[in-house]
């Protein structure tokens, strides 16, 4: 019995080191690709994990000049207080709204633009489209917003005077509440719905042809073709796409709302982003925007998680 656990014991010690030599075999085999990924790594630590560590002002009531040490602790006052305020619960309620015609619009657009593309058969012309859906893309915020306030524009802009043709009196679309979430919504998907189109047309394009060739010869159209093949095929990539949207379900972004944004649509029209502008960096605010902001981020940590699970029930993709 002694000689076996003697002998089961080498065994082990052998299997161990033959491990730990794979390991260092396999580390300095891929050497150069760990080594390209140290400048990401380092960055993700530098500059999205430490900064985590100043979340902690959420709980405090936090002063510059005591800093982290010194502040006082108040615990969840400043969130408490969130969920108090009323302007909090209206900003809420146009965050979710946006998020949510965000979602049923402009997150389906690319791969609309995607298939419709995908059915070009004149080469030259669909890189021509291409190109050009995709320039906007490239345009900064204010770009984007100065061209929708000249065509918006209520005496000179191309859509008034389109609504003057017809007969009707012409909108002053930045400066009616009702109309801005319209506003964002729309320029956005102009702005980034072409760009979106490269991932789908991937995609698209590693479906294998013999699938379409043998449904022709079944007798299938194209329409037929793209329900039973091309939308099956694109499942994964949307699944994926799908559950990092709505991980930045409450992230529409500051820039792209704060340029459009005036005294006359802000009550529709400001979200959570825009708020911590103005209540955390003009107000000085600071403990009281990063506890919204850790409210954010909890809310698409759940939205991820949620949706991954569901996902990986109904139709086997994960992200994780």
């Amino acid at each position: 019995m002694a000689v076996n656990a003697q002998a089961v014991k080498q065994v082990r010690q052998g299997a161990q080191a033959s491990k730990g030599k794979g390991f260092l075999g396999k580390l300095w085999k891929y050497r150069a690709l760990y080594l390209i990924s140290v400048p990401g790594i380092l960055y993700f630590i530098i500059f999205k994990y430490v900064p985590l560590l100043g979340s902690v002002i959420a709980f405090q009531d936090y002063n510059i000049f005591d800093g982290f040490t010194g502040s006082k602790w108040v615990g969840f006052e400043h969130f408490a207080r969130m969920f108090a305020h009323y302007d909090f619960l209206k900003i809420l309620k146009n965050t979710m709204l946006i998020g949510i015609y965000d979602l049923v619009l402009a997150f389906p657009a690319p791969i609309v633009l995607a298939l419709l593309l995908n059915e070009l058969r004149v080469v030259l012309y669909k890189r021509i489209l291409q190109t050009v859906v995709y320039m906007p893309h490239f345009l900064s915020w204010v770009i984007v917003s100065g061209i929708a306030i000249g065509i918006l524009s209520p005496s000179t802009g191309a859509v008034n005077h389109f609504i003057t043709m017809l007969g009707f009196d012409p909108v002053y679309f930045l400066g009616e509440e009702s109309w801005i979430r319209t506003v964002l919504i729309t320029s956005g998907i102009w702005r980034d719905s072409g760009y979106g189109t490269i991932i789908y047309l991937a995609a698209l394009a590693g479906i294998n042809p013999d699938l379409y060739e043998a449904s022709e010869v079944d007798g299938a159209n194209r329409w037929r073709q793209t329900i039973s093949i091309t939308l099956p095929s694109l499942l994964p990539t949307i699944m994926i796409l799908f559950l990092l949207h709505i991980g930045k379900f409450l992230d529409f972004g500051f820039e792209r709302v704060y340029v459009f944004l005036n005294p006359l649509n802000k009550e529709n029209g400001e979200i959570l982003d825009t708020y911590i502008y103005t209540a955390g960096l003009m107000n000085q605010q600071f403990s009281y925007t990063t506890a919204i902001g850790l409210f954010k981020a909890l809310v698409g940590v759940m939205l991820i998680v949620t949706g991954n699970i569901m996902s990986k029930k109904t139709t086997g993709e994960s992200l994780y």
